[in-house]
């Protein structure tokens, strides 16, 4: 297994030690401090979940999420945006969003089904984005909600409720869930967010200049073998 060069290390080394990260985990709902050795390098499917950019970009981009994480939350207010706008849209990087409910959310399951009902209709970011922006109106915690509140924001996106309520009332895509779930503690996900960038474990509701480091690392490895390639 590749580990992480010895810049990348310590820089990941000294956050993970020097600070407390911010992720939900199972056991305490008020989030908690991850300390760990710097991490290996995962093998983390993309699989056929939904995603921002092209899948043949130098950077993959994984996030193991869940959609009642208020540290989930804070992930997409304040740093994806910044993600998608410097590495996502210029071809840099490819982001994919994976399910991983955790049990002490309530709606975290019935959450992601939905957004994975609204893929059926292309309107999987749009759901994505209102779930998340619902939790920004109420500040820090989880707020608590439930399948006719999700309901009525499929509504407004202007979703064909009778499809989108037959997806839901059968758990057309439970499976799917399950398996993002099990792919996720198969790489060492443990709360959320989780994200893994080329293989590498950011944990928690990091700083965007966190992400940015290492996604510049991997970068500069894309480019320096393309030198080698044609010296």
């Amino acid at each position: 297994m590749q580990k992480l060069s010895l810049p990348l290390a310590i820089i990941i080394a000294a956050i993970l030690v020097g600070g407390a990260i911010l992720y939900d985990k199972p056991g305490s709902a008020q989030g908690g401090t991850k300390q760990n050795d710097p991490p290996a390098r995962q093998e983390v499917s993309l699989d056929d979940d939904a995603r921002m950019g092209e899948e043949l970009a130098p950077v993959k981009i994984v996030e193991f999420s869940d959609f009642q994480c208020p540290f989930c939350r804070s992930f997409w207010q304040d740093t994806l945006p910044l993600i998608k706008k410097n590495y996502i849209d210029t071809g840099k990087a490819v982001f994919v969003y994976r399910d991983y409910p955790l049990s002490f959310h309530a709606a975290a399951q019935i959450s992601a089904e939905a957004a994975e009902c609204a893929k059926d209709q292309n309107k999987y970011w749009e759901m994505h984005d209102k779930i998340f922006s619902e939790q920004s109106k109420k500040g820090q915690g989880t707020i608590t909600y439930g399948e006719s509140d999700i309901k009525k924001w499929a509504g407004e996106m202007g979703l064909n409720m009778v499809t989108f309520n037959q997806c839901l009332t059968t758990h057309k895509h439970k499976s799917e869930i399950e398996a993002d779930f099990a792919d996720g503690s198969a790489a060492g996900v443990s709360g959320t967010p989780n994200t893994f960038i080329n293989g590498i474990a950011v944990v928690g509701a990091q700083p965007y200049s966190v992400f940015e480091q290492v996604i510049e690392e991997e970068l500069k490895k894309v480019s320096s073998k393309k030198d080698s390639f044609f010296k």
